[in-house]
């Protein structure tokens, strides 16, 4: 299309509108109308608009602020040469490199348009109409809304001092006689992570009629270690289902890249559900550089992890209580309304979740970022709780 002398597309024709009518879409659509809107969560353009600001920061989505690791964004350039042609309908160079990365099989890996869709192919390959589904009660919000738009009835099990309660996880999976069981570990928005002795039992104690499907999105902040119980619980053939994503750790929220690691029997169904060349070809040579980076993601996490030790501090030291974080981002107990002080400090360009966002009036939510910026927020927070606390 021709575009006009000020750079703008002309439009081709238009259209003529007789007697416009309004549907009812809330008779047609399965699910109820949100409370607020789902994408007005980032509010950057508005938030410079209103407070006339040149810049923002968002530590409000958990996006890494560090960005990408050296090498893929090169990789994902040198891959868009071949944007013309389909991506590989079977992504058998991503599976067999994730595959050799984990230490298990190519047929146990399956990629997806993020973890977001992965969650929604898993809901449609497991729920029927009327199945049960168990979520903790402060967790992330989309594996309830994905399961109840398949029909299924969600439970929730309540926390305990606001981390997973395994017991009363376990106790609502057989009361309700569930068949999934979702886990975000590290957790959102809390940000802890389920002790190895937590894990082992919930696995011993779990029915076999329910799959524990483990939303690792963060883990690989932490040690290898860590990341590896789950893993092993798929090779032993129990019914757990693991979902990795390249959008927190690896910088790369905005190619949409995930993947899970199951039994290869239910890989394959999820085959069928997932529409074919459900990942771009960019996407996928990035994820593949991010797991060749070897020294430079160890010297990654621990940048995060000193940044996020240097957060924690400051906030402790001005009065905030900061709960034990794994991943990268820190949630606070800030004594102080929690809109009030996400509104001063986006005054001065800084973007934080507030708590009630989430269910939890009083706490804030803030992403970790290289040491300069944290210092810069530790100073910005303390003189808006300050000013708050009189």
């Amino acid at each position: 299309m021709a575009a006009d002398p000020g750079g703008r597309p002309r439009v081709a024709h238009r259209l003529t509108i007789k007697c416009p009518l309004v549907t009812d879409w809330s008779s047609l659509v399965v699910l109820p109308a949100p409370e607020h809107d789902p994408f007005d969560i980032g509010g950057v353009a508005e938030i410079k608009q209103r407070l006339g600001l040149d810049e923002v920061v968002k530590l409000h989505w958990n996006e890494n602020l560090f960005g990408p690791l050296p090498g893929v964004l090169e990789a994902a350039r040198e891959e868009l040469e071949h944007a013309w042609m389909y991506p590989e309908e079977t992504y058998r160079a991503f599976r067999d490199e994730v595959a050799a990365f984990l230490g298990t099989t190519p047929g146990r890996v399956f990629p997806g348009h993020g973890t977001q869709a992965l969650i929604g192919a898993l809901a449609t390959t497991f729920l029927r109409p009327g199945d049960r589904v168990v979520v903790p009660q402060l967790t992330y919000y989309l594996y309830g809304t994905a399961c109840a738009a398949r029909g299924a009835v969600v439970h929730e099990a309540p926390t305990r001092e606001l981390r997973i309660d395994v017991e009363a996880l376990l106790d609502t999976v057989r009361r309700t006689r569930a068949k999934i069981v979702w886990l975000c570990d590290p957790n959102n928005p809390t940000g802890d992570m389920l002790e190895p002795g937590e894990w082992a039992y919930l696995l011993d104690q779990l029915p076999g009629s329910c799959v524990a499907v483990v939303d690792e999105a963060y883990v690989d902040f932490v040690a290898l270690e860590a990341r590896l119980p789950r893993l092993a619980a798929v090779e032993e053939g129990r019914p757990v289902v693991v979902l990795r994503s390249f959008s927190k750790f690896f910088g790369l929220a905005g190619l949409r890249l995930g993947y899970t690691i199951a039994d290869a029997a239910l890989t394959d169904r999820l085959a069928l559900v997932e529409e074919p060349y459900n990942v771009n070809c960019a996407a996928l040579a990035a994820g593949r550089a991010c797991l060749r980076a070897g020294d430079a993601a160890e010297e990654r996490r621990r940048e995060v992890a000193e940044a996020r030790e240097l957060l924690a501090a400051g906030l402790r030291d001005a009065g905030a209580e900061p709960l034990p974080a794994a991943a990268n981002f820190v949630l606070a107990r800030i004594g102080v309304d929690d809109r009030m002080l996400a509104d001063e400090l986006a005054r001065q360009g800084l973007l934080v979740r507030p708590g009630s966002d989430v269910g939890l009036p009083g706490y804030v939510r803030i992403t970790v970022g290289p040491v300069p910026l944290m210092r810069r927020v530790v100073a910005a927070f303390t003189d808006a709780r300050s000013a708050l606390e009189g």
